[in-house]
C-alpha cells in the first residue's frame, strides 16, 4: 500500500485517479474495490 499524496511520481507512474487501485506485476489494473478471489486469480495469472 502507497500512500499517493506522499509519493505522487507512483501515482503518475500507475495513472492513479482513484483508490483503491490494485496492480497486479504491472499488467493488470483495477480502480475500486476487488472481490478477493478476483484479485488471486488475476495474480496467479501474472505468475
Amino acid at each position: 500500500m502507497v500512500e499517493v499524496q506522499e509519493f505522487p511520481h507512483l501515482a503518475n507512474k500507475y495513472g492513479v485517479q482513484g483508490v483503491p487501485r490494485s496492480v497486479v506485476n504491472e499488467k493488470w489494473f483495477m480502480e475500486g474495490a476487488a472481490p478477493e478471489a478476483m484479485l488471486i486469480a488475476k495474480i496467479k495469472e501474472s505468475l
